[in-house]
């Protein structure tokens, strides 16, 4: 999954269109992501004392979509403040602007927000089933019973996927183990993961491994032509996040209800602005429709928001504590 991915000739080396080629997230969705990003950004930013740096680290940024929006966005005396930093294996696009600091590993000392959108599912790893990790030929996809799972692997089961014989595990150890690295950039502010996953009593009989290829959903064959994803241990990377932030609580939301909290509703105008201002309504309406994508249950909405403050007492950023 690494070498399909991040190798030489991986899907997210290559240097075309990039992900958005492929398959869809809530940046490319609408750029009332960003804005909702943006609140949220002052409410951390206004915890934190106003500090003069603010750093926004995006992980797994793709062609820097989300740091070109929020620097297009942020009002000046946010802008002048803010340093915009696009952690990402590929190459730097080409028309990124100069003031987007891109690179391949992440940055120490963050004062502000570290946001991870649908990263932690592009994190490789392994499949297990019966207590053996399973082999694929990367020309067929044909999978064959390997190894003995390594005792680490082997207790990240026990406790975070307990199967019964026959199903399928995914060791998402590794996926951990990235999130306390990215935690730990933190110096002070918050860790934000973005991503769609499951909780322990939850868990895919059958696994979520998956590729997807110019915005269809694909076999997963590792030839470095697709995407791979597989949805994330939500709380298993959860209680990671928390231990490398000295034990500090997180919040764990729905993506539908962390948008509401910041504003993204998706509510349709009322009709009698439709006579009132014609062009306001429509432009209202084509919000709402695309807020109402962001917030969908069966959708974007469904993805989880890991919030982990690192460094000060961030306070409840959401409103949704319960």
């Amino acid at each position: 999954m690494h070498e399909a991915l991040y190798g030489p000739d991986g899907f997210f080396m290559r240097n075309d269109a990039g992900p958005a080629a492929h398959f869809r997230t809530s940046v490319h969705a609408s750029p009332l992501f960003a804005h909702a990003l943006l609140r949220l950004l002052d409410r951390v930013d206004a915890a934190l004392g106003r500090p003069d740096r603010l750093d926004v680290v995006d992980v797994g940024a793709g062609r820097g979509e989300l740091l070109t929006q929020l620097a297009a966005l942020a009002p000046p005396a946010l802008a002048d403040r803010l340093r915009l930093t696009a952690v990402e294996l590929a190459p730097r696009p080409p028309d990124l602007a100069a003031d987007i600091t891109w690179r391949a590993d992440l940055p120490a000392g963050v004062t502000g927000l570290l946001v991870a959108n649908e990263w932690l599912d592009n994190v490789p790893l392994d499949i297990a089933r019966d207590g053996r990790y399973l082999l694929v030929d990367p020309a067929t996809g044909e999978e064959t019973p390997g190894p003995p799972l390594d005792p680490a692997d082997a207790r990240w089961a026990r406790r975070w996927w307990p199967a019964r014989p026959g199903h399928l595990v995914e060791l998402g150890r590794s996926r951990d183990e990235a999130w306390a690295e990215a935690v730990r950039a933190v110096r002070r502010g918050l860790a934000l993961a973005i991503d769609y996953g499951h909780l322990r009593d939850e868990r895919p009989v059958a696994g979520t491994l998956t590729g997807y290829r110019h915005g269809r959903q694909v076999p997963p064959l590792p030839d470095g032509e697709r995407d791979l994803t597989a949805h994330v241990a939500v709380d298993s990377v959860a209680a990671a996040g928390s231990a490398a932030a000295s034990g500090r609580p997180y919040q764990l939301v729905p993506q539908r209800e962390a948008l509401h909290a910041l504003g993204v509703t998706g509510r349709r105008p009322p009709l009698s602005l439709a006579s009132a201002d014609p062009a306001g309504y429509l432009r209202a309406l084509s919000a709402a429709s695309a807020a109402a994508e962001l917030t969908d249950r069966a959708g974007l909405g469904a993805y989880w928001w890991l919030l982990q403050p690192v460094g000060a007492d961030l306070g409840d950023l959401l409103g949704t504590s319960r």
